[in-house]
């Protein structure tokens, strides 16, 4: 099942406030040429039957350029390594995302990365920078879907990671339980794919910076909404968990943050490592086992990565970068609220069950602090 064409309710819609100004679909797509595709699987109930189901899972793709080669810029950081993205070393070293990100879950970043491998060589991708020797090193992370999926099963296919990329467009970014969010949790409420977008004023540059989250962490306890403590008010419709990992705040969230700020990788790693201030404002902590993995990319400098030439590129001032430094920061935490705002309640293997975040009451919630924008 490919990317949904319809919304569902998002943040701002329940009266949320936020801060900074969203850019016009407030999405990672506000940046001119990002594209996003999701290919969902959602198939079975019941018992868990190793290698047939229940299936609650997925594959994401962001394509920065959408389907064209021009590496771009990029930056990453990992606030705590309990997971993976895959072709970080060569980011590193060689300040270029050559491709796409994909997201999906654990024991599935093998086969949608030698199936991005297969994509790249039979499109012609990297044509004709790479003539008859060819070598890819994508950029593939993942968070657990294992309390709801049957992870084991290895549903996720060669196929399913080509209709994510082949899917993708620009536009409204579906949210929720889809793609690699689609058996995902968060806050022990049920998660999965989030974002959103920052403008900023004319007098900071008017650049865009726009996220992408596969939210999968947090405990209950600490989930904050517009400074709200909205988990120790709703402390009930816990997760039903009759087998998987139980442990609370298990799980991890991978972030994609993309810019037409012209930076270069050293201050997009500055801009990826923004990133847990947001999340620390709805609650999340980097637990132990949480793999808090972010990437950073900007689509300024067309046309950088040349082979032999030299180039000549424009770099935004360090001392105007607080500007994107917050942008950052606000659009992840709204990302993150959209994605528990869209997921619905889903049960997996074992009729395990997690309950989506109930609207109404969290508006009783915000409204009894204050934080409620009636307007």
């Amino acid at each position: 099942m490919t990317q949904e064409g319809f919304m569902r309710k998002r943040a701002r819609d329940l009266g949320i406030p936020f801060r900074g100004n969203p850019g016009v679909l407030n999405a990672i797509t506000d940046v001119a040429g990002v594209s996003v595709g999701h290919v969902t699987l959602i198939s079975g109930g019941g018992r868990l039957k190793v290698g047939k189901g229940p299936v609650r899972t997925g594959v994401t793709a962001v394509l920065p350029r959408g389907k064209q080669y021009d590496p771009v810029f990029a930056g990453w950081y990992s606030l705590n390594g309990n997971g993976e993205m895959t072709g970080t070393t060569w980011i590193e070293e060689s300040g270029f995302l050559e491709g796409p990100v994909m997201i999906t879950n654990t024991h599935s970043v093998g086969v949608v990365r030698d199936a991005v491998v297969a994509w790249a060589y039979e499109n012609g991708f990297y044509s004709p920078v790479s003539g008859d020797v060819f070598w890819s090193l994508p950029v593939v992370a993942e968070t657990y879907d294992g309390r709801l999926n049957d992870i084991n099963g290895f549903h996720v296919k060669k196929e399913d990671a080509f209709a994510a990329l082949e899917s993708a467009s620009t536009g409204s970014v579906a949210e929720g339980n889809v793609g690699g969010g689609t058996g995902m949790v968060c806050h022990e409420f049920k998660g999965g794919m989030g974002t959103a977008s920052r403008r900023l004023d004319n007098d900071s540059g008017g650049y865009t910076v726009g996220v992408l989250v596969q939210a999968n962490y947090g405990t209950r306890q600490n989930l904050t909404i517009a400074g709200a403590p909205v988990g120790s008010e709703i402390s009930d419709l816990m997760p039903i968990f009759e087998s998987g990992n139980q442990s609370p705040g298990t799980g991890s969230i991978i972030v994609v943050v993309a810019t037409d700020a012209p930076l270069l990788p050293h201050q997009l790693k500055r801009l990826a490592r923004r990133v847990p201030l947001g999340i620390a404002r709805v609650g999340g902590m980097g637990a132990d086992s949480s793999g808090d993995i972010f990437i950073a990319f900007s689509t300024a400098n067309a046309g950088a990565a040349q082979r032999f030439e030299i180039s000549r590129l424009e770099m935004l001032p360090n001392n105007r970068m607080t500007a994107l430094f917050e942008a950052t920061v606000h659009a992840t935490e709204e990302a993150i609220i959209n994605a528990l705002i869209a997921a619905e309640t889903i049960q997996g293997i074992n009729d395990n069950t997690v309950y989506s975040l109930p609207h109404d009451r969290l508006k009783q919630v915000l409204a009894k602090y204050n934080r409620l924008d009636r307007k």
